[in-house]
């Protein structure tokens, strides 16, 4: 993937990894757009020199003003990116953790696929393009306190591959890119083993880069967690991420 010369729309990248890409994707050259719903963040990455556009990915019709919004100001769009996403805590013995589910399954997956169908006709009829999702090293190694947003990126893997499979031939790719733990968004807090954004960002756009880019962007801390079941390590790494379950969900004898 040429760095240097995409015009990239960044969706969810008003903040963390998204926002981080969005300035290393701007510094190797590209041009770029950032959507997302904080309307704090939104005037901010306007005055860092980004083109920014609210959206909601849980709601249709936002997908559809932002899609249009930004074809309009960008018709060579070629390169993007859904980033939008939600980490929530459930309690699997409360039937009230159903609305953090559902929560979820639309930010992350069902987000996801409106995102795709709004831009795949345009990308398609270019002939060229790229989307990149992002999914989660959760998604291969579950992190049992957050069950359904491991399920819904393990949609979102599954998703991909099928999109990458579907779109054979059309001259769109799709790239899945897989984060490990990364120090933001409060996760520096509560987990001293996260991967400093900078050097998450820095092998990143090196991926990117290669040629061919790989269909999986894998970065070195994320791979104890995409081949645990290859490697026969799963078993014992679910055992060891289950301990937070009595700290965070505590049992009454």
């Amino acid at each position: 993937m040429d760095l240097s010369n995409r015009t990239v729309l960044i969706v969810g990248g008003t903040s963390g990894i998204g926002r981080e890409l969005a300035r290393r994707f701007a510094t190797a050259g590209s041009t770029v757009a950032v959507g997302g719903r904080s309307a704090e963040a939104l005037p901010e990455l306007a005055g860092e020199g980004f083109a920014a556009f609210g959206i909601d990915v849980t709601d249709d019709a936002s997908v559809a003003r932002a899609r249009d919004a930004v074809l309009a100001r960008y018709p060579e769009l070629d390169t993007v990116v859904t980033m939008s996403g939600v980490m929530l805590l459930e309690d699997l013995r409360d039937p009230a953790h159903f609305e953090a589910a559902r929560t979820t399954i639309d930010t992350n997956l069902v987000g996801t696929i409106r995102v795709i169908d709004a831009f795949t006709p345009h990308l398609v009829r270019r002939g060229a393009g790229t989307f990149i999702t992002v999914t989660s090293g959760i998604a291969f190694l579950p992190f049992p306190p957050m069950p359904t947003y491991a399920a819904s990126k393990a949609a979102v893997h599954a998703y991909s591959e099928a999109l990458r499979a579907q779109l054979d031939g059309t001259g769109v790719g799709v790239v899945e890119l897989v984060p490990p733990a990364v120090a933001t968004a409060g996760q520096e807090k509560v987990n001293p083993h996260a991967l400093p954004l900078d050097d998450f960002a820095d092998e990143v756009m090196r991926l990117l880069s290669q040629d061919p880019t790989p269909d999986e962007i894998l970065v070195e801390r994320v791979l104890m967690h995409r081949w645990a079941e290859r490697d026969g390590t799963y078993d014992d790494l679910v055992a060891q991420r289950s301990q937070a379950l009595a700290a965070m969900f505590p049992r009454s004898s």
